[in-house]
């Protein structure tokens, strides 16, 4: 259900590139190489740097726990495409040459409908296992690529410690372990995954393995580091946890090299391998808790009809994949959807939309309350908008917060997300 009403508080159910402009975002999820280095087993990057790492534990959490993934949108999704609020007349004034028609949307209600490249998606919508959720994003508006990113991802605004969101939840687990963040289809620790707490970033699924593992030559090779690290310095402590680090990653590839599971089908582009890598990583028993996956090129400056048909038709195909890869596993996993802001209302003159506000959100997976839209909606009229843009009635954080209050419950929101007061949507179940 959604609610026209704005009230707060009420819970209803770097150059102009070739798909848009500014690719500033697109370097951006490299920043966090600053803090990181290769690890002497393979080519993972930790947060710490490798020293610290290496000489830490990194044996796994418990490997059936719940499972959160973060779906980065990077360059600023156009919400109001991907979550057409078809109830009102003004969406369809600012944007005479690229509004989606009401007919085409799937799963309508009196106020909202999906974008039609979200078919594939539609078994969750009707098994109340995705929802999405409008009107969403940062405090205040921030329209530059490269600090509103920084800004969604650090999510503690005023503070000036490099810590990111998800390194302070793997923190709050307690637990500590290498294996339990980790940032899929990466060599770069992402922001939200920046911090004092050991976290991963896993190109591919082989990155963390010896030189020739598999064969008699890397059994050799192996059999000589361990030799090399036989001893109780802090080097040889080093290298012996960089070698059980490898042989557990190994455990990741062994299981990325199967066939997709049930008949899942992904997609052959960069998201749809991430999250075939995903699945994997969750299937391994190794405990990953937080896995960070980048979609990019969402900056749609121009032909932002033709761009969000392939981008969202590439986001349905990887996520139905991915959850139905995952099986059973499907039921302790929950996936968001971010991007550091939304669009304008207006469309611009090359049929595109440039840099806006407020966004929308989907959820899927385990504990959502799902089959539904959830907005405190502040409508598209003149009067009602930001600067031009779709105002924000629901802080993202306060959403994630929810979510990590229905699926880790153990964990003090408030040490992840200080100072923010939550303002529950009701999106998902309490545990």
């Amino acid at each position: 259900m959604t609610n026209p009403s704005p009230a707060p508080g009420t819970a209803t159910p770097a150059g102009l590139a070739a798909d848009g402009c500014c690719d500033d975002h697109r370097r951006l999820s490299r920043r966090g190489v600053l803090r990181g280095g290769t690890l002497a087993a393979g080519a993972g990057v930790a947060t710490s740097l490798v020293g610290d790492v290496l000489t830490a534990s990194v044996f796994g959490a418990e490997p059936r726990g719940s499972v959160l993934v973060v779906l980065s949108q990077r360059g600023g999704v156009d919400g109001l495409s991907m979550v057409v609020p078809h109830g009102e007349p003004a969406y369809y004034r600012a944007r005479p040459g690229i509004a989606i028609p009401r007919a085409q949307l799937l799963h309508r209600d009196a106020m909202f409908g999906l974008h039609p490249a979200l078919a594939p998606l539609s078994p969750w919508w009707q098994r109340d296992a995705m929802a999405a959720v409008h009107a969403v994003g940062l405090p205040a508006p921030n329209r530059s690529h490269f600090s509103a990113i920084e800004e969604v991802e650090d999510a503690d605004p005023g503070s000036d410690a490099r810590v990111g969101w998800l390194n302070r939840l793997i923190g709050a687990l307690g637990d500590q372990e290498t294996f339990e963040g980790v940032a899929v289809g990466t060599n770069v620790v992402p922001t939200a995954l920046i911090g004092p707490t050991e976290s991963l970033a896993i190109a591919t699924p082989q990155s963390l393995g010896t030189p020739f593992a598999g064969g008699a030559r890397g059994d050799r090779v192996r059999a000589g580091l361990q030799r090399m690290y036989d001893g109780e310095s802090d080097v040889a402590r080093a290298g012996r946890n960089a070698l059980e680090l490898s042989r557990r990653g190994m455990r990741y590839s062994r299981e990325a090299a199967k066939a997709p599971q049930r008949g899942a089908s992904y997609p052959a582009t960069p998201l749809g391998t991430s999250m075939r890598n995903a699945a994997a990583l969750i299937r391994s028993g190794l405990g990953v808790r937080a896995i960070a996956v980048d979609s990019g090129s969402w900056d749609h400056h121009l032909n932002l009809r033709a761009l969000m048909q392939r981008n969202l038709a590439d986001l349905a195909g990887s996520l139905a994949a991915f959850f139905t890869d995952l099986g059973p596993d499907a039921q302790r996993v929950t996936l968001v959807t971010l991007s550091e802001f939304g669009r304008r209302v207006a469309e611009n003159g090359a049929a595109g939309t440039d840099h806006g506000y407020g966004n929308s959100v989907l959820l899927m997976g385990a504990g959502v309350r799902g089959g539904r839209y959830y907005a405190r909606w502040p409508g598209l009229a003149e009067g009602r908008l930001v600067e031009g843009d779709l105002a924000v009635t629901t802080d993202y954080r306060s959403l994630l917060i929810e979510i990590l209050q229905s699926r880790f419950p153990s964990v003090d929101t408030a040490a992840v997300f200080p100072g923010v007061t939550l303002h529950r949507l009701g999106a998902l179940t309490r545990r």
